[in-house]
């Protein structure tokens, strides 16, 4: 499949947020009323001391060998590029106490307290589907270490908050042709590791677990879709979804999939956990689009995540401002159905 760059992007508007409040989203849900407090909280009351949040910098326990992947906190290399922005970068320790993973728990320190039970190595990809490769990779078989890249995109979550973050990794393409995908697979569905025992919070019917995402093949290919082993120049942290994540800066946040365990190329539109979960609310696309609002809020603006103020505000754009990027993905298409 064909996709192209341009890099002009890059001059958008760009406020780096302070690390500590960086997101990825999964709270929404509880935190308006959908589910009650006290189912919540009582099934996590069991649970041991909370785990010391992984210190940022920390160097890895043990140096990587050729089939192993850094480990979380481990310095990587990575070439700078085109997708930038002049902005300074923001301090590191909020990035790692301060996020969403809802397989850790509802709040937002849970991943950080909590996460530190997840095993991330070794880690291995199932692929599986409309493939002619299709086996079990490891990460090195899946990434080019070799091949890092810096990135640093703009973040927009479906809460109307925004942020621009520093991602290490390599284009989603590079990946998916590694896999040989066959001509009848349309889309691509990222599934998140899951196991109870280290997992506190999916003894929580907050989704249906495992956590699923899913992108047309085409969506999948642009230039745009990135796949992220690390963050702020070092292997992602368990709370952020080591070892291996979805980036999309032209979607919401929930579209991202951390802690990727499987891919699967399909037919046909896989389900998605947050469309699942309320159709209405989170379409299969969630484009970000200020013309199209929640059903509780509006779209149109954005609060941004650690700017000169705490209710500063910033219009959102369509697309998060990357519409000479994908815009032609969805031409003819009515994007207030197919949100």
């Amino acid at each position: 499949m064909k996709f192209w760059r341009n890099p002009e992007y890059q001059t958008l508007r760009s406020e780096l947020t302070p690390e500590g409040l960086f997101l990825d989203r999964r709270a929404l849900m509880a935190a308006t009323g959908a589910l009650g407090a006290g189912t919540i909280l009582n099934p996590l009351t069991a649970d041991a001391a909370p785990q010391k949040p992984q210190a940022a910098g920390a160097p890895p326990a043990t140096a990587p060998t050729a089939a192993q992947a850094p480990q979380p906190g481990a310095a990587l290399t990575a070439r700078k590029t085109s997708y930038a922005v002049a902005d300074a970068w923001s301090s590191e320790d909020a990035v790692t106490g301060y996020n969403n993973f809802y397989e850790f728990g509802t709040d937002k320190s849970d991943p950080a307290r909590f996460a530190d039970k997840m095993t991330v190595s070794p880690w291995s990809v199932s692929v599986e589907g409309e493939t002619d490769a299709p086996r079990t990779y490891t990460l090195r078989e899946l990434v080019d270490y070799s091949k890092l890249e810096e990135r640093v995109y703009r973040h927009r979550c479906v809460e109307a908050w925004s942020m621009v973050v520093p991602w290490v990794g390599v284009p989603m393409a590079d990946v998916i042709r590694k896999l040989k995908p066959k001509s009848s697979a349309r889309f691509v569905q990222f599934e998140t590791y899951l196991n109870p025992k280290e997992m506190r919070g999916v003894r929580l019917p907050v989704l249906d677990w495992p956590y699923v995402e899913g992108l047309r093949m085409d969506e999948a290919m642009n230039e745009l879709a990135f796949v992220a082993v690390g963050v702020y120049g070092k292997a992602l942290p368990k709370q952020n979804g080591a070892p291996i994540r979805t980036v999309l800066p032209w979607k919401y946040g929930f579209k991202g999939t951390k802690s990727i365990v499987k891919i699967r190329f399909l037919k046909s539109q896989p389900p998605t956990s947050w469309n699942k979960a309320g159709a209405n609310e989170y379409g299969f696309y969630s484009n970000v689009n200020p013309e199209v609002d929640h059903p509780r809020w509006s779209q149109a603006t954005e609060r941004v995540i650690g700017g000169k103020g705490f209710n500063e505000r910033r219009r959102t754009e369509m697309f998060n401002g990357y519409s000479k990027q994908v815009a032609s993905l969805y031409a003819g298409m009515d994007l207030a159905k197919n949100y």
